[in-house]
């Protein structure tokens, strides 16, 4: 048997909600890094296990969906102080878990803030009450008199997640490049500061996916290599990003949220309909949608600097996702059928044949060109790492069991995001699940080549605005 490095060890409890594709692809890795032994794994979930992971691996599974003002009577046999919460579920609040777990001194960790169901679609909610923001703010003000406690890891996956860490990696790699003497920062505020030295104007986590399955995508099916309610949800929501202090062109369907950090705003349409252009070093220039994701607010957020309480810099932040072809044509299918989702739902794994996800932040401005920094994994990679894992799952996961680790290492945390804890470990722990990770330089704007047939709003004087990148 080969002999993994331990990352940390869990005295009690394991509990896992939510058992799809990224549940199935941790369980592997929980035994491998942190010692578990599988009675102390529980698996909650509202399905039966239709994978056979959960008795292949000798988990206890309970086919229980939590319900709002249920969560008390499921979990309380499960958890003791000390234990650990792994929050892999959908429409499950995540609030409501972090509340939970607080109160009874139980680590945490999740790859988004989910709401409880009906959430997404509740037509009686304005679309800033629906937008990640929103979400974001009440976990925020949960936490602020709560800086100590049993810790609480939120939206660390890989995007949300190892997105903060690779925009960290790459503004050193960027101030080494160019032999900027810096020591290398140890709050915000000088993160934020080396970003605007850097003259970093936008950021994309710019991911292109280009997995291929043997059964490609019937009518009336949504293929995703990744939760297919999961992008559903997000994609329905508001598009959102984080807004630059460089912008001059206000989006005619954009607003402001009016309360909390005021690091983002959103455009009055979904984000499964918004399209953007981006670049990754593989794929080249690609249209990408730009969905909200929470990363696109936190990083906006920590990249802030004031003076005087006014905002002196701050990057554009925003997701540009290709996903695999076929999840394309379901989002298609979803759009011409008003945004109703399909009756039939496939998340590939197996059948995979082939391809890569190609994920990373990419970092525009500086006069050296673009700098994407990211990992390159492929479906042979994946497999060959770890059992039941896709090219997209195991970059989750790799972020999962960073936060994990460094939430055992630090249990008195309180409530953090990504962007505030060790990237360092994180991405230490992560790397090697992570495929090729690369930094390159580009001459790429969103100008370039720009097509002279039809005419578009553009800005010729600043290529970084995002009516440059907006596709319209």
């Amino acid at each position: 048997m080969e002999n993994h490095k331990q990352h940390g060890v869990l005295p009690g409890r394991l509990v896992m909600l939510g058992f799809g594709s990224i549940g199935q692809a941790v369980v592997p890795l929980l035994f491998r890094h942190f010692g578990l032994e599988p009675s102390q794994l529980t698996v909650v979930s509202r399905g039966p296990d239709k994978s056979g992971v959960a008795e292949e691996y000798g988990i206890d599974y309970q086919a229980t969906p939590l319900q709002e003002g249920s969560l008390e009577s499921i979990l309380d046999p499960l958890l003791r102080k000390g234990d650990f919460l792994l929050n892999l579920s959908v429409d499950v609040s995540s609030l409501d878990l972090i509340r939970y777990c607080w109160r009874r001194g139980v680590l945490y960790l999740d790859t988004c803030t989910e709401p409880w169901k009906g959430f997404y679609d509740d037509e009686d909610l304005s679309l800033s009450q629906r937008s990640n923001y929103a979400l974001r703010e009440a976990v925020l003000a949960f936490r602020l008199d709560k800086r100590h406690g049993a810790t609480a890891v939120v939206t660390q996956g890989a995007n949300p997640g190892l997105a903060s860490v690779l925009v960290k990696q790459a503004l050193m790699n960027m101030a080494r490049d160019q032999r900027l003497e810096v020591a290398r920062p140890d709050c915000y505020e000088d993160w934020a500061r080396l970003a605007h030295q850097l003259d970093i104007k936008v950021i994309h986590i710019a991911e292109r996916d280009t997995q291929v399955s043997s059964r490609r995508k019937a009518r009336d099916e949504f293929v995703n290599t990744w939760s297919v309610d999961g992008f559903v949800s997000e994609g329905l929501q508001p598009a959102e990003l984080g807004w630059g202090s460089h912008e001059k062109h206000w989006p005619a369907d954009a607003a402001r949220h009016g309360y909390g950090s005021d690091a983002a705003i959103y455009l009055k349409r979904p984000g499964i309909a918004t399209r953007v252009r981006s670049w990754t070093p593989l794929e080249g220039p690609y249209h990408g949608f730009l969905v909200t994701h929470a990363e696109s607010i936190s990083i906006a957020d920590h990249l802030t600097l004031r003076e005087n309480n006014e905002v002196v810099y701050r990057p554009t932040v925003h997701y540009a996702y290709h996903p695999c072809d076929d999840a394309v044509l379901s989002l298609h299918e979803v759009a011409g059928k008003n945004w109703q989702q399909q009756s039939e739902q496939r998340i590939i794994g197996k059948e995979i044949e082939s391809g890569m996800d190609e994920l990373g932040v990419l970092l525009m401005g500086n006069s050296k060109g673009a700098y994407w920094f990211g990992s390159r994994l492929d479906i042979e990679q994946a497999r060959e790492l770890a059992p039941h894992n896709s090219a997209t799952s195991l970059q989750v996961v790799a972020g999962i069991l960073g936060g994990m680790a460094w939430a055992l290492r630090n249990p008195d945390c309180g409530v953090v995001e990504p962007d505030d804890i060790d990237d360092q470990l994180v991405m230490e722990i992560a790397a090697p699940y992570l495929g090729e990770l690369v930094g390159v330089y580009s001459d790429w704007t969103p100008l370039k080549e720009r097509s002279g047939l039809f005419d578009e709003p553009h800005d010729l004087e600043d290529p970084w605005q995002f009516l440059n990148f907006r596709v319209t």
